[in-house]
């Protein structure tokens, strides 16, 4: 992986543009492994959440295996999230439970989850001053150090306008579902307008994406992987990736993005895919 494949964020610090995603990997053997596998391919971010349910063991496994790697906490960037139930009131402690359950004395990053409210429908107007009063709990902990940054996911334009006219501190980053057939132009937008970064998950569409006859057709014009075709479609645009495996084959492919480049013509085929199609949840009925 390119030592200079990173962003700075609007607070100064710099963030790898190739993360490991953590999300569905489960119990402290698996985590290990795959925390392993991606030090060893070049990974120096890692992506987890409350709800993934995996901070503990992924804390574990980057105290155990940082020195094995030559590196230091400070060689690596950790981002988590808010749960949507701890949104609000719970925001404070949730947070702080996060950083506990890493074993950290901060978090790099640290995102609201998802702007709803675990039990609270979602046209319900409470989920706003819930997402209000998280995100005044998240400056507070930033003003701390305990958050290095804060950033929110999932968020839509109306709901990242309301933040933007709202907040102390702006949000650092926006993580969204992003592939070539969700391009989110307006968020992207709007979140250079105000000097956010716009992070992608899911960027193979749950795997669907990788089987797309135009992908496939782009990969193998280019000898490259469908996977590494739609990961570097979207690096080449400055977004920043959070592939995810278990498999160490897989982890060091994910990380080969660096060496080659889709030219114009390849990228207009992938970003002419665009047609709003969600693979993941949906978060615009939220109020």
């Amino acid at each position: 992986m390119s030592s200079t494949s990173s962003v700075v964020l609007n607070t100064g610090v710099s963030m790898p543009l190739v993360g490991f995603g953590t999300y569905k990997l489960c119990g402290s053997e698996e985590v290990y492994i795959a925390v392993d596998a991606a030090l060893q391919a070049g990974y120096r971010a890692f992506d987890t959440a409350a709800v993934y349910r995996n901070e503990a063991d992924l804390g574990r496994a980057l105290r155990d295996l940082l020195p094995k790697h030559g590196l230091t906490r400070e060689d690596i960037f950790i981002t988590s999230k808010l749960g949507p139930k701890d949104q609000g009131e719970g925001a404070v402690e949730a947070a702080l439970h996060s950083v506990s359950e890493l074993g950290m004395d901060y978090i790099d990053l640290y995102l609201i989850h998802w702007p709803g409210t675990q039990g609270v429908a979602v046209g319900d107007p409470c989920n706003q001053g819930n997402r209000a009063g998280s995100w005044a709990a998240l400056e507070e902990l930033h003003a701390q150090g305990k958050l290095r940054a804060i950033g929110v996911s999932n968020y839509t334009p109306a709901h990242m306008k309301t933040l933007l006219q709202s907040c102390r501190t702006p949000p650092a980053l926006l993580q969204v579902e992003f592939h070539p057939r969700l391009c989110q132009t307006e968020l992207r937008r709007a979140c250079e307008e105000q000097g956010v970064c716009f992070q992608a998950y899911s960027s193979l569409g749950k795997g669907e994406l990788v089987k797309h006859p135009v992908v496939m057709e782009v990969a193998k014009g280019c000898e490259r992987t469908p996977a590494q075709v739609l990961l570097r479609w979207a690096v080449q645009q400055g977004v920043p990736v959070l592939p995810k495996s278990s498999n160490p084959a897989r982890i060091r492919e994910n990380t080969a993005l660096f060496d080659f480049s889709l030219d114009a013509g390849a990228v207009e085929r992938l970003t002419a895919l665009d047609d709003g199609h969600k693979y993941c949840w949906d978060p615009s009925e939220v109020a």
